[in-house]
């Protein structure tokens, strides 16, 4: 989709029926222990005997259908915090009644829910039976409560924004985070978000800011205009009051805007009080495909690329191709140096040969990259990279897979697969360049199926992967999103970058995007028209600037998304992007920008490896399985976090500093320190058949 817009309505939520009504201040000292608060609904004198009740680590989510809930609901999924959702809209739902919230297991009082989810304050009615179970609820067991998107009124500790604050469209308002804030639950940003404003004519994000009252305390706050005296209002905070806990967010937004991205991770550690299954990242790679080869170059006049099969004339690459020279080899050296982000080189060794070869047998770019090669990643892209799957019968457009007389598919043999592999990784192991030999990534992603024309994988594919010990083999995420299997290796999705393989310049990057975005009355191709799923530009980009004022910031902004989504996906784009006006760099420049100055310190990029992004999306894949099969079983009791999930399963942790996990003798410090949290995916230790983790009690 053109942009891939995110838009969230310019609507208030429907006021509640307890607008004018406040609760007793009074602030709690943090989270209170769980036996103190059960002490409060049983006799003085059999609380010292209580014991302190199990909390499991579920979170209920209260789903009005809207865009806030539905929100939060993609951050615990994403994340792997298992969840329930008790539907608003069905008629048959469960009632939720203090035997839906709580029971006794082993004589010990549970809480079924650690946190719960609300669309607003009042979702259930404020003199509803259900209104009054769930306050009790929360108010016995410690438990925190979301209240993903209501208005600025006392009933949530803040003053009608009538009262010194102000309601209205935060597009490109800048919000700060308060120093309660960065010492609480949003500790893991640098101290200011800008809500996006992607579309001026469109309004994208509603809030209302208001004063806090007591009780509230803001973590998230912007100046109020025209004030003068340079007070702010609050559009996140915490309101603490009758021994309850609501974090009440007071602006709309959807899943995939950058603000509520980054705020994302808070608000599930504050609901979670900073303990829960689930574990995220910010991860960022980027794969230059072609390394070695040259790519086909996009003819401005004919609105086409030479070489492709419905492009007339020409003779494709030998035309005017695109290849990197050894200058800007030194070029991506020194900004990987400079940027601290390692590139994967996804290389085609037999090209270079071809290439030399055709030059003299000179070849200064190879020289160049193969001297500084320690400095990067390498990714085997087969030998000479060839068309993988179906033979291809290049007589009609679009082509189609070629067939024996008897109608039968025609397929290239598991012998020339195998081949391709095993030949680029002797190239490199001769020239002394380290590769992974478990990763792979065919040219085209072929072998893999590729519709329309071929419906199912190479059926040799899996046994030539089998062949050379390959485990991880890349796909194209646009068309499969999902990692599935190959035989024994597994597919790695990569989000495709749109900077065009098939550009060396600006000009000519700006010049395609018009033929693909501009419809047939501005000269383009119209594909936007025809396409659903797609939005045509408003006018033509300028070939001078188009590139620099509008592709860049929006391929910075669609991949940065990517990252604070916890997604592991590599990026791909190609060599020819780092050749000639190096189109790349504008945009990588921007996405590192834009996260080191929406993130602190403690919250770095991860820069995996196509394995390691495999093996993260295959424990995930597990994790969700046993959570949809009901075979996990979580919570905790005081300081003691227990977690019993299938053999073989690894479980996603995140927890305090200061957590160290139950050995057979005695404890080692838990998981690996992240935006202010420790996580990681572990398992039972020696003969033990639970994970039990040990929370710091200062």
């Amino acid at each position: 989709m053109h942009g891939n817009r995110s838009r969230t309505p310019a609507t208030a939520p429907r006021k509640s029926g307890n607008q004018g009504v406040t609760r007793r201040a009074g602030r709690t000292a943090g989270a209170l222990a769980a036996a103190a608060l059960l002490a409060t609904v049983v006799p003085s004198a059999q609380a010292a005997a209580a014991p302190a009740p199990r909390i499991d680590l579920t979170v209920l989510v209260v789903d009005d259908g809207g865009s806030a809930v539905e929100a939060i609901t993609a951050e615990l999924k994403g994340s792997g915090v298992p969840y329930r959702t008790l539907d608003l809209n069905d008629p048959n739902r469960p009632v939720l009644t203090p035997a839906f919230l709580s029971d006794t297991v082993d004589g010990r009082p549970r809480a079924r829910y650690q946190g719960v989810v609300l669309p607003h304050e009042t979702a259930f009615g404020p003199d509803s039976a259900e209104h009054t179970a769930l306050q009790a609820y929360e108010r016995t067991f410690g438990i925190p409560q979301v209240d993903a998107y209501t208005w600025s009124h006392p009933g949530v500790g803040l003053d009608y924004t009538t009262d010194g604050g102000w309601s209205g469209v935060l597009d490109g308002v800048t919000a700060g985070v308060t120093p309660a804030g960065r010492s609480g639950p949003f500790g893991y940003l640098a101290g200011s978000l800008t809500f996006e404003d992607n579309d001026p004519a469109i309004s994208e994000s509603y809030g209302y800011a208001g004063r806090p009252r007591a009780g509230f305390t803001s973590y998230v706050d912007v100046p109020v205009a025209g004030a003068g005296d340079g007070s702010r209002a609050s559009l996140v905070g915490e309101y603490a009051a009758d021994g309850r806990r609501e974090l009440v967010v007071t602006f709309a937004y959807n899943q995939h805007q950058r603000q509520f991205r980054a705020l994302a991770r808070g608000i599930v550690e504050w609901l979670t009080q900073g303990v829960h299954l689930g574990r995220s990242r910010n991860y960022l790679s980027v794969h230059v495909d072609d390394v070695f080869a040259p790519d086909a170059r996009w003819d401005t006049a004919r609105n086409c690329t030479p070489g492709d099969l419905d492009c007339v004339g020409g003779d494709g690459e030998a035309e005017n191709p695109i290849r990197m020279t050894a200058a800007d080899a030194s070029y991506a050296a020194a900004w990987q140096k400079a940027s601290g982000f390692t590139l994967d080189m996804v290389y085609n060794g037999g090209q270079g040969e071809q290439w030399k070869t055709e030059h003299g047998g000179s070849d200064p770019l190879a020289a160049r990259l193969i001297a500084d090669r320690a400095q990067y990643r390498w990714i085997n892209h087969t030998y000479t990279h060839p068309f993988l799957g179906c033979v291809q019968d290049n007589t009609t457009v679009p082509w189609r897979c070629a067939t024996d007389a008897s109608g039968s598919t025609l397929w290239v043999g598991r012998a020339e697969l195998s081949a391709q592999i095993r030949d680029n990784l002797n190239w490199a192991s001769g020239k002394g360049i380290s590769v992974d030999r478990s990763e792979l990534v065919t040219g085209e992603h072929s072998g893999l199926k590729t519709l329309p024309q071929q419906p199912v994988d190479n059926p040799h594919l899996a046994g030539a992967l089998a062949d050379n010990g390959v485990k991880w083999t890349a796909s194209d995420n646009s068309r499969e999103p999902r990692q599935r299997a190959v035989g024994a290796a597994k597919t790695v999705p990569r989000h495709p970058m749109n900077v065009y393989y098939n550009v060396g310049t600006a000009a000519e990057m700006a010049d395609e995007y018009n033929w693909i975005y501009t419809s047939r009355a501005d000269g383009g191709s119209g594909a936007c028209e025809d396409n659903p799923a797609s939005t045509c530009l408003p006018a033509p980009l300028d070939p001078a600037t188009g590139y620099a004022a509008y592709i860049v910031p929006q391929e910075a902004r669609i991949a940065l998304g990517h990252v604070v989504a916890n997604d592991p996906r590599p990026h791909y784009v190609h060599q020819s992007n780092l050749a000639e006006e190096r189109l790349l760099y504008p945009v990588l420049d921007r996405i590192l920008a834009d996260y080191k100055g929406l993130f602190a310190g403690n919250t770095p990029l991860v820069n995996p490896s196509q394995k390691d992004a495999g093996t993260e999306l295959t424990r995930r894949d597990a994790w969700d399985a046993a959570l949809a099969a009901g075979k996990v079983t979580a919570y905790r009791i005081g300081s003691t976090v227990t977690v019993k999930a299938p053999s073989g399963v690894q479980v996603p942790v995140t927890a305090p500093e200061g957590t160290r996990k139950q050995l057979l003798l005695g404890t080692t410090a838990f998981g690996a320190a992240y935006a202010g949290s420790r996580s990681a995916w572990t398992a039972p230790e020696l003969l033990q058949t639970a994970v039990t983790l040990q929370l710091p009690t200062a």
